[in-house]
């Protein structure tokens, strides 16, 4: 029975350090105290908030993840940057933070010049995309120190103070709307891998899937990003919502129950999730081909749902996402009590 602890990630212990680490920046809060850029306390958040007066001003780091390591097997690096972008830039879209720039930094152990030139031009490509600026960046070459390449980011995003996204009026009876991924994103590959090397080995990556596709092309579909959607519906920085947003959650580590509750303990409530899509098939392949219990694969993978929107204006919200050609549905609503979900 493979689970993700099995596969070298430990979530609680995750959790845990991460609270160790929130907990020593949150000390630093009071240096900055009655000045430009104090710190705004938010439990839990996706992101940070910093005042900058008029505004808020948001920064989130994270990475593409051990998907690096299915791209270097496949050799097929062009999709990673819409991983980078969507790791960051949905983080910052929780509080309805417009993303205007990203920063990254690619730790090497050997420096390949096409790679890189492939790496950035897809971060390049979906910047663009999402009118993101990209203002600088760090190469560092390792060698040994660093068994092949990580690459992270940080974004940048602003925020009207009037506009930030808290869940603190999420009511009982408010519909729960999921966002459709189209893959893994770049959350869970751990045990994708695990899985996949006990059933193929070392070639895993290549082993067919279909007669069209095989497992490194399916665990490396790129990330849809939602944040432009997001900015659609709650408007861009000066600009006016289309949609009443009262809570947005990312789906990442911890998959749905991980992330979900992030927002509704603001607000005291829970939520029953009784309408979610199937997730997609390599999903379920890998449910059965490593034995995986519901629970762990809805704790590790996002199960078909990208992001999280809680709002009753569900036919704008629809109406955007086909624009952006992201499929919705309403998964649920917000109860009184805990999380429940009908896997």
């Amino acid at each position: 029975m493979a689970t993700y602890e099995e596969a070298g990630v430990n979530i609680d212990l995750g959790d845990k350090c991460s609270s160790i680490a929130y907990n020593a920046a949150k000390d630093t809060f009071v240096g900055r105290k009655g000045m430009i850029g104090a710190a705004l306390l938010d439990e839990g958040g996706f992101t940070g908030a910093l005042d900058m007066g008029d505004y808020l001003l948001v920064q989130n780091d994270d990475g593409v993840g051990t998907k690096m390591e299915v791209a270097e097997k496949t050799d097929s690096f062009d999709t990673l940057g819409y991983d980078l972008v969507a790791m960051v830039a949905d983080d910052a879209a929780c509080v309805g933070a417009e993303t205007i720039s990203i920063t990254n930094t690619l730790d090497v152990d050997k420096l390949n010049e096409d790679r890189v030139k492939i790496l950035m031009g897809g971060l390049q490509k979906a910047a663009l995309e999402h009118k993101i600026v990209v203002p600088g960046g760090e190469i560092a070459e390792l060698s040994s120190a660093l068994n092949g390449w990580v690459w992270n980011a940080t974004a940048v995003g602003i925020v009207e103070k009037h506009k930030i996204i808290t869940g603190t009026t999420i009511k009982v009876g408010d519909k729960i709307i999921g966002l459709r991924s189209v893959g893994f994103r770049s959350n869970g590959l751990s045990l994708v891998r695990h899985i996949l090397k006990n059933k193929f080995g070392e070639d895993w990556a290549n082993a067919k899937y279909d007669d069209s596709n095989t497992w490194g092309q399916k665990a490396l579909i790129p990330s849809k990003i939602y944040c432009s959607a997001i900015m659609e519906m709650h408007g861009r920085y000066k600009e006016q919502a289309k949609v009443e947003l009262k809570g947005v959650v990312h789906v990442t580590g911890g998959g749905i129950p991980g992330n979900i509750v992030r927002v509704l303990k603001k607000c005291g409530l829970g939520a029953n999730l009784n309408n979610l899509p199937a997730p997609h098939d390599p999903m379920l392949k890998l449910i059965e081909m490593g034995n995986v219990k519901k629970e762990e694969a809805y704790r590790t993978w996002n199960m078909g749902v990208g992001m999280i929107l809680i709002s009753n204006d569900v036919d704008q919200i629809e109406e955007i996402c086909k624009k952006h050609n992201i499929g919705m549905q309403v998964i649920g609503e917000v109860q009184a009590g805990g999380i429940k979900i009908d896997m």
